[in-house]
């Protein structure tokens, strides 16, 4: 992203953009803007599929709901502009355009089961993020029924 540019070198704000903006070749005000939404984004929360534009779209909202829509975003691979206009149906109280909040989960696994799990998804010709939730909602209905 580009905000981490303004966060490099620590002095006095001036100085420390002045800097960044000789490096970057950038104006002042766009240095500031990338120093703004970088700010309001943890690396770890960072989405590499999506813009700075996607991030800049929600960096206001508390951060729960920023991930939700990045979450929906990267899902549905919306451009920045259909980010936008579903933020904007959202605050006009359109009910469909609030995504459903994503329960994020974690796990560990050894890298040759990971692989293997990624080479069926490929075979099935599906994501994997999608492989791995069909394959857990068919584990889930054999164990409890339909």
């Amino acid at each position: 992203m580009p905000g981490r540019l303004a966060r490099v070198r620590p002095g006095p704000l001036p100085d420390r953009y002045q800097t960044g903006v000789q490096a970057a070749g950038l104006d002042y005000q766009t240095l500031r803007n990338y120093a703004w939404v970088a700010r309001h984004f943890e690396l770890w929360r960072r989405r590499e599929t999506l813009s700075f534009g996607h991030h800049a779209e929600v960096a206001s909202l508390p951060p729960a709901e920023a991930d939700t829509w990045l979450d929906q975003a990267e899902q549905h691979g919306w451009s920045r502009n259909q980010l936008r206009l579903r933020l904007r149906e959202s605050r006009r109280g359109n009910r469909a355009a609030i995504p459903a909040r994503a329960s994020q989960l974690r796990i560990s696994a050894p890298s040759d089961r990971v692989q293997r799990w990624r080479e069926a998804a490929s075979r099935g010709d599906r994501d994997f993020e999608e492989w791995v939730l069909l394959t857990l909602d068919r584990a889930t209905a054999h164990e409890l029924g339909p």
